[in-house]
């Protein structure tokens, strides 16, 4: 699997802290299926048997996070440019995926030229739809007024909504308002009331792909990453076989499984962030120009009818 960081983990790869993790930093792609309620990742290049094999069933879609459009420092002075490096990669796909999730911090801040830049780079993506969350990049200033006019004028309150494709229901919440500097995410009454109205009737067979930019689980607190009533979210879809959550806004790959409950974090587009207690605070991380596109990509999801859980593939830009 390359050089996957094995910090805190035992000999099967579990997390002492409680997590599984799935770091790819080496340059090839991690492809993470659920069988039987275990994640197990294995390694994949430019035309292997588990690449074409990922992408075989009912359909598949993507996830595109943390392209912080406007950021200009040292740990990625053009981040426009690898964002379109991770369009290409998903327009090189074996099949193209039906729509394409965007988890949050499209721009760096909330700038009308930023979100424009973004606008005009995702119009190549060869993809149905784009759906998105705010990240709390996208909603400084004006509360997420402008990220609502561009991306949510169907929404509910804060930018929060649902949509169904092919059988499987998708929520999109947000978790970024009034975000205090290291401090958690939050949901608030209001988007809580709504989405235990809005699963309240759908059968329990019915598999839930939730996102949202901060990770709906405690991946490390002290940095905020993490949402303070998430438990009382995830107690509304107890009830299904098989949800999947996918966040991003820590840029790295990470995994938790909790029961029927999947978790998975996406790499950034623009700037790598340290792993959990591995440095000072939060925030880019400069890296070797050589390493920058090993630790920077996309996610690539496929649903099979019949599975419980997605095959999800995360693929770094300098992978095959």
């Amino acid at each position: 699997m390359g050089n996957i960081i094995k910090e805190n983990l035992n000999s099967d790869g579990i997390d002492r802290r409680g997590f599984l993790k799935c770091m790819a930093w080496a340059g090839t792609g991690t492809l993470c299926v659920m069988q039987g309620g275990v994640l197990k990742s294995f390694a994949f290049g430019h035309g292997s048997n588990l690449d074409k094999a990922a992408m075989q069933g009912d359909f598949a879609f993507a996830q595109i996070s943390d392209s912080h459009i406007g950021f200009n420092k040292a740990a990625n002075p053009d981040v426009t440019a690898t964002l379109r490096e991770a369009i290409a990669k998903l327009n090189a796909l074996p099949q193209s995926p039906e729509f394409v999730l965007h988890t949050g911090d499209l721009t760096q801040l909330s700038k009308a030229d930023e979100f424009d830049t973004l606008d005009q780079s995702l119009k190549s993506v060869h993809t149905g739809r784009i759906y998105y969350v705010p990240g709390e990049h996208d909603v400084l200033n004006d509360n997420g007024a402008q990220f609502r006019e561009r991306y949510g004028k169907d929404a509910q309150g804060d930018g929060w909504y649902s949509f169904d494709h092919k059988g499987v229901h998708f929520v999109g919440l947000v978790n970024v308002m009034n975000l205090k500097a290291g401090g958690l995410g939050s949901l608030g009454n209001d988007q809580l009331q709504w989405l235990k109205n809005d699963v309240r009737h759908l059968k329990h067979s019915t598999p839930i792909v939730v996102f949202a930019h901060i990770p709906l689980w405690s991946v490390y607190p002290q940095w905020g990453w993490g949402t303070d009533d998430s438990e009382q979210a995830l107690s509304y879809l107890k009830k299904f076989g098989s949800v999947s959550v996918l966040n991003g806004h820590i840029h790295q790959v990470m995994q938790k499984v909790e029961g029927h409950v999947t978790f998975h974090t996406a790499m950034s587009t623009a700037f790598p962030q340290p792993a959990p207690g591995q440095a000072a605070s939060p925030g880019p991380m400069k890296v070797p120009d050589d390493k920058l596109r090993s630790v920077l990509g996309i996610t690539d999801i496929n649903f099979v009818r019949g599975k419980h859980t997605l095959a999800v593939v995360d693929s770094p830009l300098s992978g095959g």
